[in-house]
């Protein structure tokens, strides 16, 4: 008997057990990412668009015989596609602040020249600029690098060089180098 009712037992906790389910429910949810294109430019010096003031000074004969080169000016671009980069002079001559008047007129063409000294963008360095000559250039936007790869830290160097020659008077000479970085 005793053997009986411990099965009867287990055939009726068996029962409750099967018959005293949970309930159970499932949701979806359908998660978009809506990606835009995306590109930014910055100087590493100064973290931002603006680079900080690149200045070349002219105190030997030989600095004015030869010219003065700058030391490298690091950017980096971070674009989410290909890109190139271009440099232009925002004007034509340097702005004069001194004492001579009238206020002389410096050419930046055949004055000023830009060399890129690393590159490491994934792209290549534009013709006709050169990672071991400095090329003069003009407001009129010019490639210098082509075809820069996506990523988040793709980095180039600049440097210039001034030769200004014997012609213009003692003040400072200031032009600004605009780079545009544009997504292919």
């Amino acid at each position: 008997m005793k053997t009986l009712f411990t099965i009867a037992v287990a055939i009726l906790g068996s029962t409750f057990t099967a018959t005293a389910q949970n309930a159970g429910s499932t949701a979806t949810q359908t998660t978009n990412l809506n990606l835009n294109n995306a590109i930014e430019m910055t100087f590493l010096n100064s973290n931002s668009a603006t680079g900080n003031a690149v200045n070349l000074g002219f105190s030997t004969v030989n600095d004015y015989a030869n010219g003065v080169a700058s030391n490298a000016q690091d950017i980096r671009v971070r674009s989410n596609k290909r890109f190139n980069v271009s440099v232009k002079a925002n004007t034509s001559t340097f702005t004069y602040t001194g004492s001579t008047t009238p206020a002389p007129t410096m050419p930046v063409w055949g004055t000023l020249g830009l060399m890129v000294s690393a590159n490491n963008t994934g792209g290549t360095i534009a013709w006709p600029f050169s990672d071991d000559y400095y090329l003069g250039f003009t407001t009129s936007a010019w490639t210098l690098i082509h075809n820069g790869t996506n990523g988040g830290n793709q980095t180039f160097s600049v440097k210039y060089k001034a030769a200004p020659g014997f012609t213009y008077p003692a003040g400072t000479y200031t032009v600004d180098v605009v780079y545009t970085a544009t997504q292919q």
